[in-house]
């Protein structure tokens, strides 16, 4: 054990994570930053960042033999001690050059568990976990078997890609194929689930030496899918410590990490609550902070903020040193975000004690809120999201999927 500065590789195709990056380097390591060259004017905290290297294009547009000839190149100078995805859509990347380069952490076939929907239903329903009914795309009869044994509605979801980006209702057998043909060789990268209606949950934890050692649950008051399918202002808040739901999905997301093999780091687990039989069925997880600011409002209601401890988390492993998780505040706090019809919208007019961030993206308007009250939280959210419906919000349509993951 030593506290030796040690040499961290980043992976990031989206400006997120200057937390993570920061208190890498104040622990007093080396950083490096690799991210789009569409991306070389934002505002990335280069004072604690060693050297950043650029790829052409954005994500799928990357050559991985190219970064990984780059890569290669930096380690002739430095030893490399971790590689860190601070993406979704880096988490492909990062397991590569691990295998490639023969450096410890999460490997390919663990990595799909977090990126690939397929694997891990298949995963969770192989150890036990309760997941809604679900068929992949590669067999007809298959298929069939499933429209004429689970009632409809069902969703076809791409397998790789985040959030609810490409995700497909259909109400019917003809619709289902007729959506299925439409794919055509897309197929593969598809599957098919029943739409279960109930309350959608997040846990959003930390974890470390195979242990969830920090999570809040909090619910998704207007899910991703509903906004992305029909518009809508995105709400969610955490839920009361200690209630039913939270110690039922508090004990669902410790067995999700066990089962795929989450040793130590960061975690974003979506969990729905049927409506009709009141169970919890597992969605979806990822291998990285939670997006559209979550982590603040994790923050806020936690004192926790989990990008800087998961970057400790990253840190205290490479060295062999102890981690220590600070004091948990057991606050409540919730955000309301929607898209603006204004690049800078003026946001002053929410002005109540409770604002504690304001989000800082173009054509974006959202708050997060936080208090010891939790109604008071909800109360906020819902005035929130009437004035921002009718003062501020727009829709864009949902870009049909051209490349996959």
């Amino acid at each position: 054990m030593s506290n030796k500065p040690k040499t961290f590789l980043c992976i990031s195709n989206y400006f997120k994570g200057g937390a993570f990056l920061t208190s890498l380097k104040k622990a007093g390591n080396k950083v490096f930053l690799v991210t789009s060259e569409k991306l070389r004017d934002s505002a990335w905290p280069h004072e604690y960042i060693d050297e950043i290297f650029y790829m052409p294009g954005q994500d799928l547009d990357w050559d991985l033999d190219r970064l990984l000839i780059g890569v290669a190149g930096v380690m002739k100078a430095n030893k490399i001690d971790a590689i860190v995805a601070l993406d979704d859509y880096d988490v492909e990347k990062a397991t590569f050059l691990r295998e490639s380069l023969r450096i410890p952490g999460m490997g390919q076939t663990t990595g799909r568990y977090f990126r690939d929907k397929l694997a891990m239903r298949m995963k969770a329903k192989d150890e036990g976990v309760l997941v809604p009914p679900f068929s992949p795309l590669f067999n007809d009869e298959e298929i069939n078997h499933f429209a004429d044994t689970v009632p409809a509605p069902w969703v076809l979801k791409p397998r790789s890609e985040a959030s609810a980006h490409g995700i497909i209702k259909v109400h019917d057998k003809d619709s289902l194929w007729a959506n299925i043909h439409e794919l055509g060789d897309n197929r593969v990268r598809y599957l098919v689930e029943q739409f279960m209606p109930g309350d959608v949950y997040h846990a959003d934890s930390l974890n470390l030496d195979d242990k969830v050692i920090f999570c809040v649950v909090s619910r998704y008051l207007a899910t991703p899918m509903e906004i992305s399918q029909g518009g809508g202002i995105f709400r969610s808040a955490n839920i009361p410590y200690g209630s039913a739901d939270d110690k039922a999905i508090q004990k669902a997301n410790k067995q999700v990490m066990k089962a795929f093999g989450m040793k130590s780091g960061a975690a974003h687990t979506e969990f729905i609550k049927g409506r009709e039989d009141g169970k919890i069925y597992f969605l979806e997880t990822s291998s990285r902070v939670g997006g559209a600011h979550l982590a603040e409002m994790v923050d806020a209601a936690s004192d926790v903020n989990l990008w800087s401890e998961w970057a400790l988390i990253e840190d205290a492993k490479a060295k062999g040193l102890a981690y220590q998780l600070p004091s948990v505040k057991k606050g409540y706090a919730g955000i309301v975000l929607t898209l603006s019809k204004f690049q800078d919208p003026d946001l002053s007019g929410f002005n109540d004690t409770e604002v504690c961030f304001r989000v800082p993206l173009d054509y974006h308007a959202g708050l997060i809120v936080k208090s010891d009250s939790k109604e008071r939280v909800l109360q906020l959210l819902d005035e929130y999201a009437e004035r921002l419906s009718r003062d501020f919000s727009t829709v864009a349509e949902q870009e049909k999927v051209k490349k996959f993951h």
